[in-house]
C-alpha cells in the first residue's frame, strides 16, 4: 500500500504481489451430497492454516466432488493466504498437493515463483494487520484476490531474499527456546504457592519463629475459648446433627508443632451455605440495587480478595437472601470447587457458595481461606462425576483443621502473603517479557522488510531482473495455455495439471 512505498535498499524493488506469480482460489463442492466429501483429496480451509507449513487437514474431497465444483488441486509448496473473516491474513504452504475451499487465495509453487515463497511468506506474515485493517467493514470482514493481488511488496535479490528467510528462522528459532523456557513458570510459580502452604500447615513456615516466641498461649487453650463461644451459638443457629465431627482423632491426622491443635471449620466460626430462595434465580426483579451478589465467577477470578463483583441485589432480592459481613471466607461448592476468597466487603451470594465467618479475634479469616486452597485438590474427589461437578456442606463439616496459636496464626498469614507477592511479582514479569518476545518477533519482521536484518552482496543479481524473468516466464505459461480446460459437458477437467506432484489413489 502507498504507506508501505519507502525508500528500499539497493537493489530491491517495488512491485506488488499480482506481479510475482499465479493466484488462485478453490471451491466448496455441495454438501448435500455426501458422496463428493471423505475422498483421497486434501480439502483445505482457513482453520487449517497454521502459520507454517500445512501437515495436518481436517476434511477430503473425492475425485467427483472436485469435478463438480470449482475446488482444483494446487501443488505442494503453494502459499495459502485466508481472505474471509476472524482469519484474514492467516497463512500456510502445502506439504502435499491439495485443493482449498473459496475463502483461500493461493500463489502456485511453479517456476520462479517457487523460490520466492519463502520470503513472501514471511512479508505477508508481517503485513497481517494491514490486511485485517483493509478488510474491515461490513458483516463479514473479507479481502479479495483483486486486493491481494495489488498489495505492494519490497522484492530483494533473490539470494538477499534467502539470507532474510535464513536470519528470520534463527531468530525465532531463538525467540522459541526463549517462550518454551518462560512457559515453563506459571507452573512452577502454582507449584512453589502450594509447597509454601503445605509448609505453613506442616508449621515449618514458623518454626524459627516458635524458638523466638516460646511463651504464646498454645493453642489448646485458644480452642477451649472458640468452642465454649460455639457450644453458646449451637442452640440458635446449628442442628444437632451438624455437631458430629467435633471430636478429632489426631492420629490420623499429619504430625503438627505440639503447641498447636486439629479442630473443624463448624467450631471454628460458623460455616453455612449462601440464600437465593427465590426461583427463578435469575428474576430481574431481584437485581441492580445496591447490595453486592457475589456469584462463583467473582470468586474465581478474585485472587484471594473478593474487592469487586458483577452484580446486585436490591431490597427485594436481599429480603430472600443474606448479607454476609466483611471478613467471611466464600467458598465455592459447584462448577469450580473450593474457589476460595474472602469478602473485603458485606454482600449476597447463593447456595452454590458456602460462607465461614469465624470467631473474631480467634481463628484467621486469611488463615482459614489459605487452608482451603491447599486441600481443594482433595475436596474435588468428593465431587460426582458429572455435567454439574460440586460438593455438599456436609463434606466441609468434616474437613480437619490445624489450629496453631493465634499470634503464630497471623505470622503465618504475613508470611504466606509476603511469598505469595514475591510470586506475582514473577508472574507479571514473566507477563512483560513474553509480551517483549511477541515484539521481539514483530520487530525482526520489520527489520527484514526494510532491508535491516541481513547484508546486502553488491555481486547479487538485482531484483529488477529478478522481476522480468518472473514476466517473462508468466508470458510464456499465459502463450502455452489452452483456451478451454472444460470437458465437453461443461464440467472442469478434474485431472491434476500437468507437472504437479500426484496423489496415491488419483491416477
Amino acid at each position: 500500500m502507498s504507506e508501505k512505498l519507502i525508500e528500499l535498499s539497493e537493489g530491491w524493488v517495488w512491485t506488488n504481489l499480482g506481479e510475482l506469480g499465479e493466484w488462485s482460489s478453490g471451491g466448496t463442492p455441495s454438501r448435500k451430497n455426501i458422496e463428493y466429501f471423505s475422498g483421497e483429496i486434501p480439502w483445505v480451509k482457513t482453520g487449517d492454516l497454521p502459520d507454517g507449513l500445512i501437515k495436518k487437514i481436517e476434511e477430503t474431497i473425492t475425485q467427483e466432488g472436485l469435478a463438480n465444483s470449482s475446488a482444483k488441486i494446487f501443488p505442494k509448496g503453494s502459499l495459502v493466504l485466508a481472505m474471509y473473516g476472524a482469519t484474514i491474513g492467516k497463512l500456510g504452504i502445502l506439504a502435499q498437493p491439495a485443493a482449498t475451499n473459496q475463502a483461500c487465495a493461493v500463489l502456485l509453487s511453479k517456476g520462479v515463483t517457487t523460490d520466492l515463497i519463502p520470503y513472501l511468506f514471511y512479508y505477508l506474515l508481517d503485513s497481517r494487520e494491514d490486511l485485517r485493517m483493509i478488510g474491515q467493514g461490513g458483516a463479514q470482514p473479507n479481502i479479495n484476490q483483486a486486493i491481494i493481488k495489488e498489495y505492494s511488496c519490497p522484492l530483494p535479490p533473490l539470494n538477499e531474499q534467502k539470507r532474510i528467510v535464513a536470519k528470520i528462522e534463527e531468530l525465532n528459532d531463538r525467540t522459541q527456546k526463549a517462550k518454551e523456557a518462560l512457559e515453563a513458570i506459571p507452573q512452577l510459580c502454582d507449584r512453589f504457592r502450594q509447597s509454601v502452604l503445605a509448609a505453613a500447615f506442616r508449621g515449618d513456615l514458623t518454626a524459627d519463629w516458635r524458638v523466638e516466641n516460646p511463651d504464646v498461649e498454645p493453642a489448646s487453650v485458644l480452642l477451649e475459648r472458640i468452642t465454649k463461644n460455639s457450644q453458646a451459638e449451637i442452640q440458635d443457629k446449628r442442628k444437632p446433627q451438624e455437631l458430629k465431627y467435633c471430636n478429632i482423632d489426631p492420629s490420623n491426622l499429619p504430625k503438627v508443632p505440639a503447641n498447636w491443635v486439629w479442630s473443624h471449620l463448624q467450631i471454628l466460626g460458623e460455616l453455612t451455605r449462601g440464600k437465593s430462595k427465590h426461583r427463578p434465580r435469575n428474576d430481574p426483579k431481584l437485581f441492580d440495587g445496591k447490595y453486592p451478589f457475589i456469584q462463583t465467577g467473582d470468586i474465581a477470578r478474585a485472587n484471594g480478595r473478593i474487592t469487586k463483583h458483577s452484580q446486585t441485589y436490591n431490597e427485594i432480592g436481599l429480603l430472600q437472601s443474606r448479607l454476609f459481613p466483611s471478613g467471611t471466607v466464600c467458598i465455592t461448592i459447584a462448577a469450580n470447587i473450593a474457589d476460595t476468597a474472602v469478602l473485603a466487603y458485606p454482600a449476597c451470594f447463593p447456595d452454590s457458595v458456602v460462607g465461614f465467618i469465624p470467631q473474631q479475634g480467634m481463628f484467621e479469616a486469611v488463615l482459614a481461606m489459605y487452608y482451603i486452597k491447599l486441600i481443594q485438590s482433595d475436596l474435588e474427589i468428593f465431587a460426582p462425576a458429572t455435567a454439574q461437578k460440586n460438593i455438599n456442606l456436609e463434606i466441609l463439616y468434616e474437613v480437619a483443621v490445624p489450629v496453631p496459636p493465634i499470634d503464630e496464626q497471623r505470622e503465618i498469614v504475613k508470611l504466606i502473603d509476603s511469598l505469595f507477592k514475591t510470586t506475582e511479582n514473577v508472574e507479571q514479569q514473566y507477563q512483560k517479557a513474553k509480551s517483549q518476545l511477541n515484539h521481539l518477533n514483530q520487530s525482526i519482521l520489520s527489520k527484514a522488510f526494510r532491508g535491516e536484518l541481513a547484508p546486502q552482496d553488491p555481486d547479487d543479481e538485482p531484483a529488477y531482473v529478478l522481476l522480468e524473468r518472473i514476466r517473462a516466464e508468466r508470458e510464456k505459461l499465459n502463450n502455452s495455455k489452452p483456451k478451454s480446460n472444460r470437458t465437453s459437458k461443461g464440467k472442469r477437467n478434474s485431472k491434476i495439471p500437468e507437472g504437479q506432484e500426484s496423489i496415491p489413489g488419483l491416477e
